[in-house]
């Protein structure tokens, strides 16, 4: 009996975290190194510290970047870099909320992983075992584009318009808007001014490039991402990111892992009540 309810209890408290799960912040891309580390291990220790620090330090700043077991006479390199970021126009209180959903889920996406990027709708996290704050990197990470229109110069001319004025931003996060072509861009609190312009200078020639006539469009790079839309545009974009359908997978397959569990729970839950 006593059995039974501990059961019925921790069955309970499963589908409350799984509706949270659900209900959470969106997957926008994650990237994993191939290289793993083994646990119980002191990166493993340094990169807690690390993920322990974003979620502690996001309840008072929207931005922060650190460096764990760099020291330069440690025989063996543990070091870890790594930082986090919230979108420009949110709170500390969703800020913090989103570093944690991004924490909780890093491990998940990439397991002993010695780096890692994950970004949700509103933040990033991101680390790595060699120092990369503040060095320009304009990689694409990961874009999206939503169908194709006919050319409509105006509507086109509005949007690169405001094209220009996000790419005008010396550092963190910027909105514009032109008739009904809105738009929003930030980089990574590490760049310094002339390399988040650089950043944003190639985030603008990825979006002409890569979604062409687009009435909305998003890109990441590596330091920074930008993207407008057109009223009536956005609601429905096509995905065409290979990171984006890998995503999409890692996303199925645990909800089937999740959804397995919980049958498999309320099976034992019965047989715990016969």
């Amino acid at each position: 009996m006593l059995k039974f309810h501990k059961l019925s209890s921790n069955i309970f408290l499963f589908f409350t975290f799984f509706s949270y799960f659900v209900r959470s912040h969106v997957f926008t891309y994650y990237g994993c190194s191939q290289e793993k580390f083994q646990p119980n291990t002191p990166f493993e220790t340094n990169l807690n510290s690390l993920l322990s620090l974003f979620v502690s330090s996001s309840s008072q700043t929207l931005y922060d970047s650190f460096a764990i077991g760099n020291d330069t006479n440690a025989s063996i390199n543990y070091a870890i870099y790594g930082l986090y970021q919230c979108r420009g126009d949110l709170r500390t209180p969703e800020c913090s909320q989103c570093v944690k959903n991004a924490v909780s889920r890093v491990g998940v996406a990439c397991p002993y992983s010695y780096s890692a990027s994950l970004q949700l709708e509103e933040c990033l996290v991101r680390f790595e075992n060699y120092d990369f704050l503040g060095k320009l990197d304009t990689s694409l990470r990961f874009k999206k584009c939503s169908k194709s229109v006919s050319h409509d110069a105006q509507s086109l001319k509005r949007r690169d318009d405001v094209l220009v004025e996000l790419g005008e931003v010396d550092q963190g996060f910027r909105v514009s808007s032109s008739g009904l072509v809105q738009g929003f861009s930030q980089c990574l609190g590490d760049l310094n001014p002339n390399d988040c312009s650089s950043c944003l200078e190639e985030a603008i020639s990825k979006l002409k490039s890569l979604c062409g006539s687009s009435m909305a469009g998003d890109v990441f790079l590596d330091q920074c991402y930008m993207r407008y839309w057109t009223s009536g545009y956005y609601d429905s974009p096509s995905r065409s990111s290979r990171d984006d359908d890998d995503v999409g997978k890692t996303v199925a397959i645990i909800v089937g892992v999740v959804a397995g569990v919980a049958a498999f729970i309320v099976l034992l839950s019965f047989c715990g009540k016969s």
